[in-house]
This record gives C-alpha cells, sequence and structure tokens, in this order.
C-alpha cells in the first residue's frame, strides 16, 4: 500500500496506530491553562482617539521643546544666487530680503547678507577691471598714435 505524500498520518499497512502527537491534543500538563496577557502595555488602557497622549514621568515636564519651523525668505535665497550670476542685482535684493525679514520673522538674514556682501564683492571686482581694461584700451590707442 502507498503513502498518501498529502495527509497528515502517514498510513501503515495493517491499520497500525498513530505515535503520539499525532492524533487528537494532548491535554496540558496541570497548572497550565490557556495564555492569558494583557494587550495594552503596563495594564494601562490605550488613550481614545483624538486625546492627547501623555507628556513624560511627573515633574519631568513634556517634551523638550523645539523651535517653531520658519520658513526662508526667498529673496535671501536669490540674492544669494544672483551674487555669482549678476552682482548688482544681489545688492538689491540683498538689502529687501534684510528688510522683509526684519518685519516678518522669517529665516534666511545670513542668506542674505552673505548675497549682500558677496555682491558688493563681485561688483567691485568687476568695476576694477572695467576699469583697468578702459585704460589699458586708452594707453594702446595713445601708444598706437604715437607710433605713426
Amino acid at each position: 500500500m502507498t503513502q498518501d505524500p498529502w495527509s497528515k498520518a502517514p498510513q501503515e499497512p495493517g491499520g497500525g496506530e498513530q505515535p503520539p502527537g499525532w492524533g487528537a491534543p494532548q491535554e496540558q500538563p496541570p497548572g497550565y491553562g490557556a495564555p492569558q496577557y494583557d494587550p495594552s502595555p503596563y495594564g494601562q488602557q490605550p488613550p481614545p482617539y483624538g486625546a492627547p497622549a501623555p507628556y513624560g514621568a511627573p515633574g519631568w515636564g513634556g517634551p523638550p521643546a523645539y523651535p517653531a519651523h520658519r520658513p526662508t525668505n526667498t529673496l535671501a535665497i536669490v540674492a544669494l544666487v544672483m551674487a555669482f550670476v549678476f552682482s548688482p542685482a544681489a545688492i538689491v535684493l540683498g538689502v529687501i530680503a534684510r528688510r522683509q525679514i526684519r518685519e516678518t520673522g522669517e529665516a534666511g538674514d545670513g542668506l542674505a547678507l552673505a548675497g549682500l556682501i558677496l555682491g558688493v564683492a563681485f561688483s567691485v571686482v568687476i568695476l576694477v577691471v572695467v576699469v583697468l581694461w578702459i585704460v589699458a584700451f586708452a594707453a594702446l590707442v595713445g601708444y598706437a598714435g604715437t607710433v605713426s
């Protein structure tokens, strides 16, 4: 006789008995009942929806207070970017952004100041380069007029 691979108990020729643990469930030893446990931690009921979560232990206060997120002023970001693209515009945008930040309390004062400083620095460098070109061109034209 062949054994059915899907059956739980092996079939022996002659209808032998099943080994212990294969048949009906055994009784549990005395002193052991069905496991009893409380699904909520420490025997507390979870707060209903909408109720605030309890704070820390008594005397410890609540969670640490973090400052509220302040949005960054957009003109401050644009001023910093414009310092590398067109520096005179960065000067104007940096001044406007710093004024807006003082009035609204937004973040980004450092960005606006950096855009303003870089805008001034790059503008001075560009102005010096332009003046040197003009002087060099004038010298070259003056030199070329005296050669002939």
